[in-house]
């Protein structure tokens, strides 16, 4: 054939092939996807702009207790509902900074002694407000309800139980949504803070109800930190130490993990550096950033015992098929619990404080170096000489019956042995979850080996079973 022939073959079919482009056009003009998923999140921005109470929406965030696992739905605090501690001297600060002033949102329970030596401070996790049991004033569930109580494992039969909501945070204390002196939100001019500021906050308010010692510094997650953070700045002040599922030092991996959960807030174009307080909030930043989270506070056989594959219910409430084609929203139940959890927290809670709360997590370091870099000393010892940390002043942690030895201890194992010397009087109690996977046991195990190596004789530990991840301890 030549070419002639061959490209009048091509010119008669040519009219074929335009009709058959033409409707493929038109089938794929008429097939134009559809996204719910996308389409839910537009409308729950247009609910935003036309609300002027966004910022204190509770619409779609009660969840029941069968969607959000042990995890108790409690709304924002009202002011009526805690009591406020006013601190009107500034604050020096771990990075250099000074506050001005500042407040602490603080709840009581059970009564206290006459010579007030029956003071357990309840310390909290990341995101929770000081309402951990129910009150008079408030009487919704707590976020610790099961443990307070006449004849809890907190029994206010005894004890008088303090839990504040952390400086940095946005439930009563002084935050980031905060006012400065001059009546203008801090936003993201709020200063840098620490674990340990945090805790000097607190011991301001201790001073102003006129607790010299505690009974008890109880913790667990960040609160578990809080806990040991006590108890180094203040050894001859806190009678014994509870820290459940916490840490001495901030391992990479959980640095990981909140550093992925900041860049993706810090990427909402709403944050606008900070400065979203007049303006619609970050949302879907904080969505996200909280169902990374949520990932991180359970397990995968959590998952898998309460999920497996399992796919959602059509909006008509027919099971699914399973010739139902798959589509890019969700169509698993644990992506729809994920969304869920987005959805109800992300204006719950104010972006700015979750930004400056977890930098305060990743920042805990109880390594001698660390703490010698920021010229931290406690309230009644010298800071540990230098050649505290090492390893040949000081004696390998003996064998421990609660929990199997590492095949080796870390390089910094000895530097963390000597910046905890300061506890080596206090008796502590660490506990441990197996299945967590954000302060694995590895990290609560390697705590009381170094108390052990710092001299402590009064450490006691236990790890739990069970699926529920970090989430365990709630």
């Amino acid at each position: 054939m030549n070419l002639i022939t061959r490209n009048s073959l091509r010119l008669r079919a040519l009219p074929h092939r335009l009709s058959s482009l033409t409707s493929l056009r038109q089938q794929a003009t008429c097939a134009t996807p559809t996204f719910p998923c996308v389409d839910a999140h537009a409308a729950r921005e247009s609910r935003i702009l036309a609300s002027s109470f966004y910022r204190y929406s509770q619409t779609d965030t009660q969840a029941s207790s069968s969607d959000s696992g042990p995890e108790p739905p409690y709304a924002r605090p009202n002011p009526l509902s805690y009591n406020t501690y006013h601190h009107q001297y500034p604050l020096e600060l771990t990075y250099g900074s000074t506050l001005p002033s500042f407040d602490i949102a603080y709840e009581t329970w059970g009564i206290l002694s006459p010579s007030r030596d029956n003071v357990i401070l309840l310390h909290t996790g990341l995101s929770a407000s000081s309402h951990a049991a129910s009150t008079e004033l408030n009487p919704t569930e707590g976020w610790w309800e099961k443990f307070i109580g006449p004849g809890r494992a907190l029994d206010t039969n005894h004890f008088f139980v303090i839990c504040t909501n952390v400086l940095g945070g946005c439930y009563g204390s002084t935050g980031p949504s905060s006012l400065d002196p001059e009546g203008q939100r801090y936003a993201t001019r709020f200063p840098i803070i620490s674990i340990f500021d945090m805790v000097q906050a607190q011991f301001k308010l201790l001073d102003h109800l006129g607790v010299q010692k505690l009974y008890a510094s109880v913790g667990s997650s960040m609160g578990g930190m809080q806990s040991l953070a006590a108890g180094w700045l203040f050894p001859d002040r806190v009678g014994k130490i509870v820290s459940i599922s916490g840490t001495a030092r901030s391992s990479p991996g959980s640095i990981a993990m909140r550093h992925a959960q900041r860049s993706v807030l810090m990427a909402d174009s709403n944050w606008n550096n900070g400065f979203y307080y007049d303006n619609l909030p970050p949302h879907t930043g904080m969505k996200l950033a909280r169902q990374i989270a949520t990932i991180t506070y359970r397990s995968g056989p959590e998952w898998d015992q309460r999920f497996g594959r399992k796919i959602r219910e059509l909006k008509d409430g027919q099971s699914p098929s399973p010739s139902r084609s798959p589509t890019l929203c969700p169509d698993f139940l644990i992506e729809t619990y994920l969304d869920h959890q987005g959805e109800q927290f992300c204006l719950k809670y104010d972006a700015n404080s979750l930004l400056y709360i977890s930098k305060a997590m990743d920042l805990f370091d109880l390594t001698l170096p660390a703490l010698q870099e920021l010229a931290m000393t406690t309230t009644t010892h010298a800071p540990p000489s230098p050649s505290a940390s090492s390893s040949s002043s000081r004696q390998s942690p003996a064998p421990s019956k609660s929990h199997p030895p590492p095949l080796h201890y870390a390089p910094h194992f000895p530097e963390l042995a000597a910046g905890l010397e300061p506890l080596k009087s206090i008796p502590i109690l660490v506990l441990g979850v197996q299945s967590d996977i954000l302060f694995p046991v590895e990290q609560q195990r390697e705590l009381v080996d170094a108390l052990r190596m710092a001299g402590s004789t009064q450490v006691s530990y236990f790890e739990l079973g069970g699926v529920w991840g970090h989430d365990t301890f709630l």
